[in-house]
């Protein structure tokens, strides 16, 4: 660190997801489709002074096997339709949704989203993802037929579209371009922040040129101090090409958080959560992604499988495979050796996000030791609980955080662009 000003923390809130983060098994576990459990989340990162309220979308639900895995989330309405009726119990709190870039047309998504941020005054993200997969897109009439490769340039050019519609005042739109031609203006005014905050996540090189060239916020996965620094470095190094500073895209993780009254009663706490999570159904399931083969069979409490996983196997639907499968195997072999873990351990250690585990004292401190130290500029916090389950950190760790000097006490501004410190866009 140098002796230059204290960074502020930004911190969102990431409804649980797609994915196996939620402890069904807990008594205070509530539901993810009625609206009270939306308003209670958003409601309580709103009184923590949080940037924003973040909710992920899954176009189909996940099968194995032709199996819907249901100790995942296997339903959830559309995130914009829950972000509209949130604005109108929140007053400051950023909305951010996501909606595919492959499956929906730019004008309608420049429509969306400019009436979610009129109709909060200036709160609306779009957290923009992609598919390549021929399986979510037998919901679509376009269906599979998008090129894993064209991915990343049809989201491009959607993100420049909706901008270019965003911005289109008596003179119309006029886009000509390799996924898109269009001619004409939106039914309503300019968005009150010029343009909706857009998020990205990827970790590709792709994906970061992606990032440092369209979006606001990048939601990344970097775990260690180290790897967040080198990937803060590597980001922050790519925005000048496109004529922007480094402040004007803040880095957020995703992190869980698990809090006690000492640190030993934390990570007590932390090792239940861990393995309420990953239930030795939910272990088979990872291995199977990893793998590509029916382990239906397999002792999850026994060691990893001997046989090798199949790279082109369509076993398990819906889920993008995050590496070399030969590769991961290796690693989570290794991890097995070394540290004597059985299949569901491995799993356990392997799939854990980002998590900080300890008193508030101890993991307000790790947050800010993290941002200040340029590993990130902000996390997405993700609790293991809905709705409930960010009540105990803003109530025990928020205020040490504005102790220290490094998180607001109050909003400075009423949109989401106040917020993130990033400035309003000129029309284009």
């Amino acid at each position: 660190m140098t002796d230059r000003p204290l960074k502020q923390i930004h911190l969102a809130v990431h409804f649980p997801g797609v994915n196996n983060t939620t402890v069904w098994s807990d008594p205070a576990a509530g539901s993810h489709i009625e609206f009270a459990s939306f308003r209670h989340l958003a409601q309580t990162a709103e009184r923590g002074k949080f940037d924003f309220f973040f909710l992920a979308e899954g176009l189909r639900l996940r099968e194995t096997n032709g199996l819907i895995h249901d100790l995942d989330v296997v339903g959830r309405p559309e995130s914009i339709t829950v972000l509209n009726a949130l604005a109108a119990v929140t007053e400051r709190l950023g909305l951010a949704a996501t909606v595919n870039a492959t499956f929906n047309e730019p004008y309608e998504l420049a429509r969306r989203l400019a009436s979610l941020d009129h109709l909060s005054g200036g709160r609306a993200a779009w957290n923009v993802v992609t598919s390549s997969d021929a399986f979510t897109g037998e919901n679509f009439r376009r269906g599979g037929y998008l090129d894993r490769a064209d991915r990343y340039t049809r989201a491009a050019e959607s993100v420049q579209l909706a901008r270019e519609f965003w911005d289109a005042g008596e003179e119309p739109a006029r886009h000509s371009g390799p996924q898109f031609e269009a001619e004409g203006r939106l039914s309503l005014p300019r968005p009150p922040q010029g343009h909706p905050v857009v998020i990205q996540a990827g970790d590709s090189d792709e994906g970061r040129e992606f990032a440092a060239a369209t979006a606001d916020v990048i939601f990344s996965r970097h775990s260690k101090l180290a790897d967040g620094q080198a990937f803060h470095r590597d980001v922050k190094r790519r925005l000048s090409a496109y004529g922007r500073k480094p402040d004007e895209l803040k880095i957020m993780p995703g992190a869980t958080f698990v809090l006690g009254d000492t640190d030993a009663e934390a990570a007590e706490r932390a090792h239940e959560v861990r393995r309420a999570q990953v239930s030795p159904q939910t272990a088979i399931n990872f291995l199977e992604q990893v793998w590509g083969i029916d382990l239906s069979d397999h002792d999850p409490d026994g060691p990893l499988p001997t046989v090798d996983p199949d790279p082109d196997s369509g076993l398990i639907q819906g889920r993008t495979r995050h590496g070399d499968p030969l590769a991961i195997a290796e690693r989570w072999r290794a991890m097995a050796a070394e540290k004597k873990l059985t299949s569901r351990e491995v799993v356990i250690e392997a799939t854990g996000r980002q998590s900080f585990i300890g008193s508030p004292a101890t993991v307000a401190e790790r947050i800010d030791h993290f941002v200040q130290n340029d590993a990130a500029d902000g996390f997405i916090l993700i609790p293991h609980l809905t709705p409930g389950g960010l009540d105990e950190f803003v109530d025990r760790v928020v205020p040490l955080l504005q102790e220290r000097g490094v998180f607001r006490t109050d909003y400075t501004g009423p949109t989401l662009r106040d917020h993130l410190g990033l400035p309003v866009p000129g029309r284009r």
